[in-house]
C-alpha cells in the first residue's frame, strides 16, 4: 500500500511538472505571439494598407479631381463662357472628349452667366436656386475652396446617384464664372472599396470632415450614415476626426474582439480614409496551433508517464521479485516463507481448513558439493526446486529455506493427504537422474510433515515438523516422518 501510495505520488508530481511546463511554455508562446502579431498590425500592416489604398485612390478618385481641375483651368472653357457661350456643339464636343479619355460616367459645365447646364449629350437644363436638385450648384458658388466631392443624383442619366467632383471655374481676373467637372457612379465608387477590402482583406471606407460615411463597401449598412453611429469606432470618433496630417492609430471593441484602426486624412478629398482589421482573424491560426500545441502537450504528458510509470513498475516488480525470491532456486525466500507461513496459520482456522508443511532437506548435500563441486550442488538445488514446483499445487508455498532445506506450505490439506504428497515427492527425487559423476548412487531427500492444530501458531506448527526432519535423518534419511510418529 506504502509502495503503491509512493507510485501515485511520483505519477501526480510528474503529471504536475509535465502540465505547468507545457502549458507555461504554449502560452508564453501564445501570448508572445500575439503581441508580436498587434504590433504587426498596428505598426506595419494597416500603415501600409493605408498607403498603398492612399496610392490607389490617387489613381482611382483623384483621377477624376485632376481631370476636373484641368477643365476648369482650360483656357478653351473659359474664353468660350466669357464670348457668351455663341456655339454649343462647341463644348459638348469637349465634354464628350474629355468623358471619353477620362473614363468618367458623365461630364458636366453650368455657366455663371446663363445657369445653362451642359453635359456630354447636349443641353439639359437651366438651373435655378428653387430647384432642389440644382442646390448644388449654388453652394459651389459659394465655396471657398477650388472643389467640392458630392454624391448626388445624375439628373442626365435617369437619375442615377453618383460622386460628382464640382470644380468652380474663375476667369482671369479670379471671379466665378462656371462650375465643371466629372461624375463617377455610386456603384462604381463602392467597386473600387470593394475592389481595395478584397484586396488588402480589410476593411475600407471614407468619411467626410464631419464624421459622415462618404463612401463604403457593400458590406456595410446603408442605414449608417455616420462614423458615430458604427459600433465601437464611434467611441474613438473624435479622435479619428482630428484634422491631423499624421495617421491615428487607435483600437476599439466589437463583438468579433479587438479592432485595430488607421486614420488618415487624405486633404485632396477633405475625408479620412480608414482603414481596420480584426486581430482574431490574425490571431486565430496563433490559437489553432495553441490548441495543437496543448494537444500534443497532453499526449505527450500521457506517453511520459506511461513510460515512467511502467519503468517505475517493471523496476518494482525487479526489487519485489529479489527481495522475495531466491536468486538461485527461483522459489520464495525465507522470508517470504515465513510470512505466508504465518498467513496461513492464521487463516486455516478462520475458513476452518486444515493446513500441513512440509520441511525437505537434501540428504548428504555436503558430500556433493565435496565429490562434484558446488555448481553440481547448485544444479541439485535447481533441480529439486524444479520437480517441487512441478508437484505443488496453485495455492501451496514453496520455498527454500536455507542451504539445501525447503518449507512446503499445503494449503487445506490434512496431514494424511500430506504425507501422502511427501512419500510420492520423496520417490521422485530417488528416482531423478540429477547427472552427478563420479559421486555415485542417487539423491535423496529426508522429509518431517505435521499438520497445524486447534490454537498453535505458525511456530509451533514448524518447530514440530522441524522435529519430525530430524527424526527422519536420525533414523537412517531417505524417509518421510510425521510429527505424530514424533510424539509417539
Amino acid at each position: 500500500m506504502k509502495i503503491a501510495k509512493e507510485r501515485n505520488r511520483l505519477a501526480a508530481l510528474l503529471i504536475a511538472i509535465l502540465v505547468v511546463g507545457f502549458l507555461a511554455t504554449s502560452l508564453l508562446s501564445y501570448f508572445i505571439s500575439s503581441d508580436s502579431v498587434r504590433k504587426s498590425i498596428v505598426d506595419q500592416q494597416l500603415p501600409l494598407t493605408s498607403d498603398n489604398v492612399y496610392s490607389e485612390i490617387q489613381r482611382d478618385l483623384l483621377r477624376p479631381i485632376y481631370v476636373s481641375m484641368q477643365m476648369a483651368h482650360d483656357t478653351f472653357l473659359r474664353d468660350w463662357i466669357i464670348a457668351g457661350e455663341k456655339d454649343q456643339q462647341e463644348v459638348v464636343r469637349y465634354l464628350a472628349e474629355i468623358k471619353a479619355k477620362s473614363g468618367a460616367n458623365t461630364t458636366f459645365l453650368v455657366t455663371e452667366p446663363t445657369h445653362k447646364y451642359y453635359f456630354e449629350d447636349g443641353f439639359l437644363k437651366v438651373v435655378a436656386p428653387s430647384d432642389h436638385d440644382d442646390k448644388w450648384y449654388f453652394r459651389v458658388r459659394e465655396l471657398k475652396e477650388p472643389y467640392e466631392i458630392n454624391v448626388d443624383v445624375d439628373e442626365a442619366h435617369h437619375r442615377t446617384l453618383t460622386t460628382f467632383v464640382n470644380y468652380r471655374i474663375l476667369d482671369y481676373q479670379g471671379r466665378f464664372i462656371g462650375a465643371t467637372g466629372v461624375g463617377i457612379t455610386l456603384n462604381d465608387m463602392q467597386g473600387i472599396i470593394d475592389r481595395y477590402e478584397e484586396k488588402f482583406k480589410r476593411r475600407v471606407f471614407f468619411v467626410d470632415a464631419a464624421g459622415s460615411i462618404a463612401l463604403a463597401g457593400k458590406d456595410m449598412s446603408e442605414q449608417i450614415k455616420s462614423l458615430r453611429d458604427l459600433p465601437g469606432i464611434g467611441q474613438i470618433s473624435a479622435l479619428i476626426l482630428n484634422h491631423s496630417k499624421e495617421p491615428a492609430r487607435l483600437s476599439y471593441h466589437r463583438e468579433e474582439g479587438l479592432i485595430q484602426v488607421n486614420s488618415r486624412f487624405v486633404p485632396e478629398l477633405n475625408w479620412y480614409l480608414i482603414v481596420e482589421e480584426a486581430e482574431a482573424a490574425s490571431v486565430r491560426p496563433l490559437r489553432n496551433v495553441l490548441g495543437a500545441n496543448m494537444l500534443i502537450s497532453v499526449l505527450a504528458t500521457l506517453l511520459v508517464l506511461g513510460a515512467t510509470l511502467y519503468t517505475v513498475n517493471r523496476y518494482q516488480r525487479r526489487l519485489e521479485h529479489m527481495a522475495t525470491t531466491d536468486a538461485l532456486s527461483g522459489l520464495a525466500n525465507r522470508e517470504l516463507g515465513e510470512i505466508l507461513l504465518d498467513q496461513a496459520a492464521k487463516d486455516a482456522p478462520r475458513f476452518g481448513q486444515p493446513l500441513s508443511v512440509v520441511l525437505l532437506d537434501i540428504d548428504h548435500f555436503k558430500r556433493i558439493n565435496d565429490s562434484c563441486g558446488h555448481l553440481a550442488g547448485d544444479g541439485v538445488i535447481k533441480s529439486v526446486s524444479t520437480l517441487l514446483r512441478a508437484a505443488g499445487r496453485r495455492n501451496d508455498v514453496i520455498s527454500r529455506w536455507g542451504g539445501e532445506e525447503f518449507l512446503v506450505v499445503l494449503a487445506r490439506c490434512p496431514l494424511k493427504e500430506a504425507l501422502s504428497w511427501s512419500e510420492k515427492m520423496r520417490t521422485v527425487i530417488e528416482a531423478h537422474d540429477f547427472g552427478l559423476q563420479p559421486l555415485p548412487g542417487t539423491v535423496t531427500g529426508s522429509f518431517g510433515v505435521a499438520e497445524l492444530r486447534p490454537g498453535e501458531v505458525s511456530k509451533d506448527l514448524f518447530a514440530r515438523a522441524d522435529a519430525a526432519l530430524y527424526a527422519a535423518k536420525s533414523q537412517g534419511r531417505n524417509r518421510v516422518v510425521t510429527a505424530v510418529e514424533t510424539n509417539s
